[in-house]
């Protein structure tokens, strides 16, 4: 009779704390961390940009309303080629990047579209890879894109194709760099992230690539490197 009682009194006791845990769940809110910006990725709207032609394109729901002039990188610090977000709007960062900055989710580095005070330079190649835009049209931009907006930077990863190109060595970052790493990586050189920064196990792995191959082992990506990678002929 005992052992009974004190199997029913247990049993309660683990039936009250089960619901005490259950109602508790229900009622205790989740709050999602504040300090992160809050990014939809169903934007109306796009962004295409064409470093060739020093241009920048709006699109809503597949039609063009606005065509902006800009500056972007020069040939050795080049704006990144390739599909990305806009995950960061800012105002007033400093002189150099005019009354607004819009960046991009670029993984090596703060790449972004931004104002400037160097208004002279737009139309040209002399950024260090961001996309910079006459204060005022980058007041416009700021005003009507969300966050979550697609921007597609075209061009080819390599630079332009009428010259070599860049040499590349640790301390680098871009999308060459990050190609490099890519075809280390299934050559079974390269171990770790194809993230676009030249560090030091990029330079372990090159080296490695390039004693393999009877070249200088120099950890530098030089034209012969592009060769034997197959990347340039």
């Amino acid at each position: 009779m005992m052992t009974s009682q004190i199997f029913h009194c247990f049993l309660k006791s683990v039936t009250i704390s089960i619901l005490v845990i259950f109602f508790a769940g229900l009622t205790v809110p989740v709050h999602a961390d504040p300090s992160l910006p809050i990014v939809t990725y169903e934007s109306v709207y796009s962004i295409d940009v064409f470093p060739a032609e020093h241009k920048l394109i709006v699109w809503k729901q597949g039609k063009k309303i606005k065509t902006y002039r800009v500056a972007v990188g020069n040939p050795s610090t080049p704006t990144p080629v390739g599909e990305y977000i806009i995950t960061y709007k800012g105002k007033n960062w400093g002189p150099s990047f005019g009354p607004r900055w819009l960046g991009l989710n670029v993984s090596w580095g703060n790449y972004g579209i931004h104002g400037t005070n160097r208004p002279y330079s737009i139309g040209q190649h002399q950024s260090h890879g961001c996309i910079r835009m006459f204060n005022m049209d980058v007041l416009e931009l700021y005003e009507m894109i969300p966050l979550g907006t697609k921007v597609t930077i075209y061009g080819h990863i390599l630079g332009d194709t009428n010259h070599h190109p860049r040499r590349l060595a640790e301390g680098d970052v871009g999308a060459d760099v990050q190609l490099i790493q890519s075809r280390l990586k299934s050559a079974g050189y390269f171990p770790g992230t194809t993230d676009g920064k030249f560090g030091s196990a990029t330079t372990l792995a090159l080296k490695k690539f390039q004693r393999d191959h009877q070249l200088q082992q120099d950890g530098v990506v030089s034209e012969e490197v592009y060769e034997t990678l197959g990347l340039v002929e």
